[in-house]
């Protein structure tokens, strides 16, 4: 017959006690684990998967996790980011050209720790990223920070090279001026023609627009040149060059105006010199005084080498 073996109260308490202590202190060492480095940290969140793939496939790893004396600072796109973007899948980022996630990724990251409150309560400072192109940051008075037009949603994760910033798009750096922007989307081909033919008049709006700037353009899109009369490039072509100046210098405002800066019922001055009325409502809309209706802002905050770009379904009448 097998003996029980039977612990005296006071031997039984003390494997109890020795048993708590125990646990609490793996508990202790595991909550209060220091910080990773900047890879380590995204690797870790779910969150960030797209962004793991792509810095492993841009070849960004090791320079991401090297040690405290090289600091960063990470604007970092959340998976539903990436998604929006065009990545539906993170095979879709394996698949991505390393060079083109390079470009991209380089753009999203700054020499040294930059935290949120070291970022000057102003709109559109110029910093320059690792890149070599700048980004425009914002922060308001309410505390809320913006790069390009797009909202930090969680600031200051801190890492032992650096900190991160999750935002909520993917940043595209600038592919090149507001003309050559324009030049290269196929859905704003309208948009181009109309230029030109403009720029044969008394007014180079082509010149003024591939200049130094900066400027916001609401640019309609094929569709919306469609709907105000302009069937094709034929039709643009055969009106007066005057008139389409007229009206395209009503898109055009002077400055840098990224979606981040629109709030309800301000009426910015175009270059013509007339007001357009931007609502916000249920999304951002913009209305010119000979419309009847207001003109939704379908694409925000395409950044150019001279301004930025938000693309929209009406053109804008003086």
């Amino acid at each position: 017959m097998k003996k029980l073996f039977i612990l005296s109260p006071m031997k039984a308490c003390c494997i109890a006690m020795l048993a708590l202590l125990g646990l609490t202190g793996c508990e202790k060492s595991n909550h209060h684990r220091g910080p990773l480095t900047i890879y380590q940290t995204i690797a870790n969140d779910q969150q960030l998967e797209f962004l793991t793939v792509a810095i492993n496939k841009a070849g960004l790893k090791e320079t991401l996790n090297g040690d405290d004396k090289t600091q960063f600072t990470v604007f970092a796109p959340t998976n539903e980011a990436f998604q929006a973007a065009g990545f539906k899948t993170v095979q879709d980022v394996a698949n991505a050209p390393a060079a083109s996630l390079k470009s991209i990724l380089l753009y999203h990251v700054l020499s040294g720790k930059v935290e949120a409150g070291d970022i000057p309560l102003a709109s559109n400072t110029p910093v320059n990223t690792v890149a070599g192109t700048p980004i425009y940051v914002t922060r308001t008075n309410a505390g809320s920070v913006f790069i390009n037009g797009v909202s930090v949603i969680q600031a200051n994760i801190e890492c032992t090279n650096g900190v991160i910033h999750k935002i909520n798009r993917v940043l595209i750096p600038a592919v090149g001026n507001i003309v050559q922007t324009a030049q290269g989307n196929a859905n704003l081909s309208l948009l181009v023609a109309a230029v030109l033919r403009a720029s044969q008049g008394s007014t180079n709006v082509a010149a003024v627009l591939s200049g130094a700037g900066p400027f916001t353009v609401f640019a309609p899109t094929n569709q919306a040149f469609i709907n105000a009369g302009f069937a094709d490039a034929n039709a643009i072509n055969a009106a007066d060059p005057n008139v389409l100046t007229s009206i395209l210098t009503y898109h055009v405002i002077a400055g840098r105006i990224f979606s981040s800066d629109l709030a309800d019922g301000i009426m910015p001055a175009t270059v013509n010199g007339e007001t357009v009325t931007i609502t916000l409502g249920s999304g951002p809309q913009v209305k010119g005084k000979g419309n009847t209706t207001a003109s939704n802002i379908i694409a925000t905050d395409i950044v150019t080498t001279n301004g930025v770009v938000h693309v929209i379904d009406q053109v804008l009448l003086p």
